[in-house]
């Protein structure tokens, strides 16, 4: 008799295997475990054989028959429904070892660790200069004369920042290849001192006090988006890396404690990152909380009030000021806060690179610099702000050590 969803779905396990039978060879085995398998049973060269098609109940009693028939169609072409089977399945990992494959296959790791999206953009963006030189060819017979065929492309327009990223993506992918044995080595290594160094070029940042209070005035006399100027503000005000700023939301703000908290997931280092308000930037965000505040983000795109404000915002913002990408740019108040602070000389280094954000590159040092500087930071913040706000009432000359230690918010 066939069998029917019901009684597939009832089938209840005993002490040893049971076997049901649909007819045609088709078999639903029920282990004592309570797993229950399709089997399709067949000879073939005068042997008994057995192919499997999948557990119940996600693979149905319809798709295991679907199975059944179409191993009877193979058999009768004279081929092993097993071998058949063996056979697409080395087809299958044979295109996986493609650096297309592979690619795609390491890209999916990166988001299951809950890389950010941004980064997975990048890489991607990245990873399809090389798709259609090396992307269909086996990683096992790809060199690193054709990896340079392909960073050359690159180059050649220029773009000598873009190879150098594209040269250390691909051989993330290969060292990827390697330890899941689809590659036996990483060929970019032996690139290394190939590619055109690119020139650096810092983001422009005012560093000069009276300039600087110019463009604080500026900004207050920005006649654009009321949101957009407030982002501006606390970009002067407590200078985070501009997509962090960008894509911040009203839950990560404590006013109660002047902490906000960047989750992890939103820095450039992945580490959770707190950054104290003084009084200054509480009542910015307050007044902007008036305007955005019924939203989830601080800083709404107009066609779109659940994605932020894009890269370019604030750049075009200080382009409409008057100031050129030569003079100033949205990431360079992180310079501007930077230089003034340590040339103040009133603030430990160490207290400003943490604010900042940034990771110390010495190991050694990294292990033992876990201080958060917290209480530094928390009196560095207001004196910093309390300094803009000196800078940008007075118009003609800012005397550099009129405002010192004694002027500290304690």
């Amino acid at each position: 008799m066939s069998l029917t969803d019901m009684k597939c779905r009832n089938a209840k396990p005993g002490p040893a295997l049971r076997k049901l039978s649909d007819g045609g060879g088709l078999q639903l085995w029920v282990q004592p475990t309570g797993a229950r398998l399709w089997r399709f049973a067949y000879r073939f060269g005068g042997k008994q054989k057995l192919l499997a098609l999948g557990a119940y109940p996600n693979t149905s009693l319809s798709d295991a028959r679907q199975g059944r028939d179409g191993a009877k169609q193979i058999l009768a072409s004279g081929i092993d429904p097993s071998q058949a089977k063996k056979q697409a399945k080395a087809n299958q990992n044979a295109l996986g070892a493609t650096f297309r494959g592979i690619a795609e296959d390491y890209v999916s790791k990166l988001k299951q660790e809950g890389r950010a999206d941004r980064t997975i953009a990048k890489i991607e963006w990245l990873l399809s200069f090389a798709y259609p030189t090396i992307g269909n060819h086996p990683v096992k017979e790809i060199g690193a004369p054709d990896i340079l065929r392909v960073l050359r492309e690159v180059e050649v327009r220029g773009r000598h920042e873009s190879a150098r990223r594209l040269r250390s993506t691909i051989g993330s992918v290969f060292r990827y290849a390697v330890a899941t044995a689809r590659a036996e080595a990483d060929p970019t290594l032996a690139l290394k001192g190939a590619l055109i160094k690119p020139t650096v070029t810092p983001r422009a940042a005012v560093t000069d006090p009276k300039a600087l209070g110019a463009l604080l005035r500026a900004i207050d006399s920005f006649d654009g988006q009321p949101s957009t100027q407030a982002a501006l503000k606390l970009m002067a005000f407590l200078f985070p890396r501009p997509g962090e700023l960008r894509a911040a939301e009203w839950k990560e703000f404590d006013f109660d404690t002047k902490v906000w908290s960047i989750p992890a997931t939103r820095t450039k280092m992945r580490r959770a990152h707190r950054v104290p308000l003084p009084a200054q930037s509480i009542a910015i965000l307050k007044e902007l909380r008036q305007i955005t505040g019924p939203g989830v983000i601080l800083f709404p795109g107009i066609r779109d009030e659940m994605r932020p404000i894009s890269d370019n915002t604030l750049n075009a913002a200080l382009r409409r000021l008057g100031y050129t990408k030569d003079e100033a740019t949205a990431h360079g108040f992180r310079a501007t806060a930077s230089t003034l602070m340590n040339e103040s000389g009133l603030w430990h280094p160490d207290a400003i690179e943490r604010q900042l954000a940034h990771v110390e590159n010495n190991d050694v040092r990294r292990a033992y610099a876990r201080g958060e500087h917290w209480d530094e930071r928390v009196r560095m913040m207001q004196w910093w702000a309390d300094y803009l706000d000196t800078l940008k009432s007075t118009s003609d000359r800012i005397i550099a050590d009129g405002f010192s230690s004694a002027d500290i918010r304690q």
